[in-house]
Formats: structure tokens, sequence, C-alpha cells
């Protein structure tokens, strides 16, 4: 008789948990409070809603990390990875895609199989029996977030994420702004193409950090301090940073010509990336913003190109809950107070839809084995999904625990031989490495199931 998975959330790593438990033959019910109860950032039903960027970032698996844990994802047979590659939009080396058509499409593709069922509902308490998955996110409810600190007898740990604004493509000046991906990158002309580029000249861009800075910003409740993720920071916090941190981030002028004024080098380029199929809509890239409603749509119009912007979406701030996962999870992902509880996703304290995604896979394929009786051998440490498991579950130090992208960092050293010390080189014997391990790991996966 099949056994019951209880999976809370369905965003990335829920609705990826769900699927690989469901396919291994386990019952699964995905508790999800919405649409029932809603949050700021959310604005359907959907599983596996993006609610920041619609960017899954590098898809390059030899060179860049978070490529090779799509790689990883891919052969593993991941829900994510495959419909993220079916709704693919074209934006130079990055994978980006139409965020509702991909939600559509995870939602449809789980809900189709007869052993998976949504139960729309709150979980504001730890279940006490039963195998369960805690996989909420960055905006767990206020109830379980609170169940949580008391089970594990520690204080919340929480950091502020920011919402990129989305403008109407036919706002855009398009006399004044030009289409090119950084150095012309992708295999095609619509990949090389992708981004919309606003060019900044010195003075420009003075007069933006200076509205930057003096905007109106959301204020934060008491108690409530701004701990910010690093790679998501607002761009006024940026901008408090030192007035020449934006133009060596997201308004970096390198890599980019406006054929507009080809003998003008800009001082600074703002760069939108298309966020749908239909190229409608388009997402401000790296402006998370803490700004208010009405100060943002002042500040943005000073954007050379988008002087008369429309806006679908303004930017957001958001409390992004995880836990002190290195003190209160084993190496499989469960508590240690309540081992039939396991914890996946974002609220592990990794960082990124990629991220979260896959530690819903592993989480979800953990659980099978153990609701079936088997046993997993543990994850390589030289792969993506292992270094990032690894990282959580012990790797990082406990005291300054923080959300963490995957990254090379994570890996053990590589041993280069033959003299091969340049950054190429060393990052594909990373991912050689990894493959090879990972695909070694599959295949006993696959032999403890037989």
């Amino acid at each position: 008789m099949a056994q019951t998975l209880h999976i809370v959330g369905g965003g990335m790593a829920g609705a990826e948990a769900a699927w690989q438990a469901a396919n291994a033959g386990l019952d699964v019910v995905i508790h999800e409070m919405r649409p029932d109860v809603e949050t700021f950032a959310h604005r359907t039903g959907h599983l596996a809603e993006m609610v920041c960027s619609n960017s899954f970032r590098s898809d390059d698996s030899e060179q860049n990390a978070v490529g090779l844990l799509h790689w990883e994802m891919r052969a593993a047979g991941g829900l994510i990875m495959e419909m993220a590659d079916a709704h693919r939009l074209p934006a130079g080396g990055a994978l980006a895609v139409d965020r509702d058509a991909f939600a559509e499409a995870v939602t449809t593709r789980l809900t189709a199989l007869p052993n998976v069922r949504v139960e729309p509902g709150e979980i504001d308490e730890l279940p006490g029996d039963g195998h369960w998955i805690i996989a909420t996110g960055p905006l767990t409810s206020g109830a379980l977030a609170e169940a949580i600190r008391a089970e594990t007898a520690a204080d919340q740990l929480a950091f502020f994420d920011a919402i990129a604004p989305i403008v109407y493509a036919e706002s855009i000046d398009m006399t004044r702004a030009w289409r090119q991906s950084r150095y012309d990158k992708g295999e095609t002309e619509e990949e090389r193409t992708a981004y919309i580029n606003c060019p900044m000249d010195r003075e420009t861009y003075e007069a933006f950090i200076d509205a930057l800075l003096a905007a109106d910003k959301t204020e934060f409740k008491p108690g409530e301090t701004a701990g910010y993720f690093d790679g998501c920071l607002p761009i006024e916090v940026m901008a408090e940073r030192g007035r020449e941190t934006l133009r060596h981030g997201p308004m970096k002028p390198v890599g980019l010509t406006n054929p507009h004024q080809p003998d003008v080098k800009p001082y600074a380029v703002v760069q939108l990336r298309r966020d749908n199929a239909l190229g409608t809509l388009y997402n401000i890239v790296g402006f998370q913003t803490k700004m208010k409603y009405g100060a943002q749509t002042d500040v943005f119009r000073m954007i050379p190109g988008l002087e008369d912007a429309s806006f679908a979406r303004l930017g957001g701030i958001h409390r992004n809950t995880f836990i002190n996962s290195p003190t209160l999870l084993d190496g499989e992902m469960r508590l240690k107070s309540r081992p039939n509880i396991r914890f996946a996703g974002q609220i592990t304290g990794v960082e990124g839809y990629v991220e979260s995604a896959a530690m819903g896979l592993l989480a979800g394929r953990l659980a099978t084995a153990e609701l079936t009786g088997r046993s997993l051998p543990p994850v390589p440490a030289t792969t993506a999904t292992g270094a990032l498991v690894t990282h959580i579950t012990g790797g990082a130090e406990a005291k300054t625990f923080q959300p963490m992208n995957v990254n090379f960092g994570l890996f053990p050293p590589v041993d280069l031989k033959g003299g091969r010390r340049n950054r190429p080189a060393r990052y594909k014997a990373y991912t050689d490495r990894a493959k090879s391990d990972w695909l070694g790991w599959l295949a006993a996966n696959a032999q403890n199931a037989a």
C-alpha cells in the first residue's frame, strides 16, 4: 500500500518534492494556503508561482555553479527544469521563463497525477505524526513561523527581500533604448537581443542617485532590522554604500554599444529583461526596491527611455524567513527534534529559485526512500546539490548562518593536473567531476529502488 507524504507549501521546493515522491509511487498531499490565505507578493493560486525575478540565472553547466545545478536537476527528471525549458524566453546565456505559463504548467502536470492531491488551507502548527516536508519558503505564515520558533527554542532568523518592478514594453521609448544582450551573448539573434538597454550619461546618473537616496522608503516595524541578503539588495541600499556601487553592479555599462550613439560610451546602463512569452512585459534587472510606490514611478521615469513608462507591477519588500539549518537539521534534512518532519527550499537557508527546487528534489527523494524502507547514499559534496545540502546541514558556521546561493566556493577543492590553473579550467574540472558523481548517485538510487 502506498504511503502518504504531506508537503506544506506549493512553491518551487514543494512542487519538486511532490513530483519526485509521486513518481516514485507515494501518495502526496500538497497543503497550500493560497488562494484561501493570500500574501502580498503572490497573484495567483498556482503552484511554483514566481514572485520576484523570472530568471533561473545562468544555464552554463560547464562554467557556472547554478548552470550545473540546472544540469543535475534535469538528469534527475526534475519537473521545475522541464517546465522551465518548455516555457523559456530569450535571455542571453540565462534561463528566463514566461512566469504565468510556467506556473500553470507545473500546476497542471502535478494535479494530473492520480496520487497527488492539493489541499487548500493554512497549516499553523508542526504536525505530531505522519511524514511531512515543510517547504513554505520566504513567506511562511506568521502562525507556522511562530510554531517553528517555539519548537526550535531559537529566535526566528529573517532577512528582507525586495521585488523588482515590471514595465509594459509598449511604454519604453526605443528611440533612446536598444536591444542587446551583454557582450552579444547567445546562440540566436533573439538571444543576442534579449535585453532592452537604457543608457545614462554621468549627469543623468548622478541625478538618479540623488533621487534614489532622497526618495521615501518603506519603514520597518518596531523591532525589525534590515538584514538584507547581498544577492538581492534594494538599489537604494546599494546606492547608500557608495555612489559608484550601482555602476559596478546592475547598471554596469560594459559589453554594450548604443546604436543610437555608437561612438559615445554610456556612463551607466539600466537593463530590462523580457518577463513573458508575448514580450509585452519587461522587468528592470537588479532593481529590487523598498521605495514607496509614488517615489518609484518618479525615480524610475528619470531613466532615459522610461520617461513615459507604465508599470504592470511596482517593486516591494517582504520579510524572508529561514531557519538555522546547521543547528536544527540532520544530514537528511530532518528536524532533529521531530524527525518525521523535513525542511526544504528557501526556508532552509538556500537562496534562489533553482537552489530551492533542488532542495525540494532531494527532500522528496529522501522522504521516498525512508517511507519505502530504503536508504540512500549521501549525496556527494562534489555535486552542486550535495554542496548545498552539506552547507545547510553542517558545513556552514551556525553562528553566522545566512542564506546562500550555490557557488564553487561550497565545493571541495578540485585537483588540477597538468598545470591547468586558470579559472575556466578550474570551473570545468569542478563541473566534470560533479556530473560524473551525480550520475553515479542517481544510478545508486535506481539500483536501491529496483
